[in-house]
């Protein structure tokens, strides 16, 4: 479908597949095997200046929106979801920055991220909040000119590979969410250090470790906007990114169906191609058609919020929830097309099925992003 992309963005989808092309596919499957970051690969994305996509132009970036990146992620994550999120990843850690920070923060920060010099990531759950991010129990607090933060945050991506981290941490404990703040610390300062790098289902060409704080000590200049406003920075945070989640849904998906189409003209049984069975002409039917459909939600969802960024809320979690239950199932049908050969890891699509899981899950799951449609829908209709 004709979407009416503008020049600069048709140049950044084409950038971004060249890319997936010559330097993704041909080592998805090592990298998967190995548990290995895409160092090089993240090199390749910045000098391509895809980095550049969210930053605003008065700080070396393209100034594009939500809708720029999630063209440049969907055509990363044909390629491997793992080094797509790994891309997005640096995005989101970088968002509270953009959505909140002062004008000299935004000057230190966003130059070297849109060069991709340094990456990105987003500190918020801990061991007792996942889905409950209200649950956090880091702290920091004000000693002179400093603060001092304590606490571990589990399952961070690009954890021990970005230099820069948002940290989310209680500065009012006795507030609960309302006494969140946000901190910026970087790779090296005192007190701050990395868990085990976690052996993971999929996206295993992303890191997730562990960040521990142990009396980290950072300047006191390093808050984000103001003390105690944290938490409506992470909740704004999420609705940008969300969309991303989703676009990564539908390059996987695209992938998959690509995979299993190709595969099911190949494929010869009882004479004939098993694309000239109408039971395998309908599962690759309805991938396509979820596919259409949650391509349009997503574009929608992501104009729409680049148009209206005060209500992004529903559609942000509409647009995820659909895009990562219609990757999880289009994968799913596309290794049952291949087979037996589509559980063997010699092909793709079993490594794409392993990626999918994932989506459902990290950047609130679906379940809480259904509560969160239902409870904009409540307040619609009041």
């Amino acid at each position: 479908m004709d979407y009416f992309l503008t020049e600069e963005q048709q140049m950044i989808k084409d950038t971004a597949r060249e890319i997936t092309e010559e330097k993704i596919i041909p080592q998805r499957a090592e990298l998967d095997e190995k548990n290995e970051f895409a160092t090089s690969i993240m090199e390749d994305i910045a000098k391509a200046d895809l980095f550049s996509i969210f930053v605003p132009e008065e700080y070396g970036g393209l100034g594009g929106g939500c809708f720029e990146s999630v063209l440049a992620l969907e055509e990363l994550a044909r390629g491997c979801v793992g080094v797509a999120t790994s891309f997005a990843a640096s995005a989101l850690g970088i968002f509270p920055v953009l959505i909140a920070g002062s004008d000299e923060m935004k000057e230190k920060y966003l130059p070297v991220i849109a060069e991709g010099k340094r990456w990105a990531a987003f500190g918020l759950t801990e061991a007792n909040a996942g889905s409950d991010a209200s649950g956090i129990r880091t702290t920091a607090v004000l000693d002179g000119d400093e603060w001092v933060l304590n606490g571990t945050k589990q399952w961070i991506t690009n954890g021990g590979e970005s230099e820069i981290y948002s940290i989310i941490a209680l500065t009012d404990p006795s507030k609960g969410a309302r006494g969140a703040s946000i901190f910026m610390v970087e790779d090296g300062d005192p007190g701050f250090s990395y868990g085990k790098k976690e052996d993971k289902m999929g996206i295993r060409s992303s890191a997730t470790r562990e960040l521990i704080m142990k009396d980290c000590r950072i300047p006191k200049d390093r808050l984000v906007g103001r003390k105690g406003t944290g938490f409506i920075t992470v909740m704004k945070t999420l609705d940008i990114s969300r969309p991303g989640i989703a676009s990564l849904g539908i390059g996987l998906a695209q992938a998959a169906l690509d995979e299993a189409v190709v595969y099911a003209k190949q494929r010869v049984q009882f004479g004939k191609p098993v694309i000239g069975f109408q039971a395998v002409q309908h599962i690759l039917a309805n991938m396509a058609i979820e596919l259409e459909a949650a391509r349009a939600l997503v574009y929608g969802a992501a104009r729409h919020i680049d148009a209206h960024p005060k209500k992004m809320t529903k559609v942000s979690s509409m647009c995820k929830v659909f895009a990562t239950d219609m990757a999880m199932k289009v994968t799913t049908d596309a290794v049952q097309v291949l087979g037996g050969y589509g559980y063997m890891k010699e092909y793709p699509v079993e490594k794409m099925m392993r990626d999918a899981k994932i989506l459902q899950i990290y950047e609130g799951t679906n379940q809480i992003q259904r509560n969160v449609i239902g409870q904009e829908l409540n307040k619609e209709y009041a």
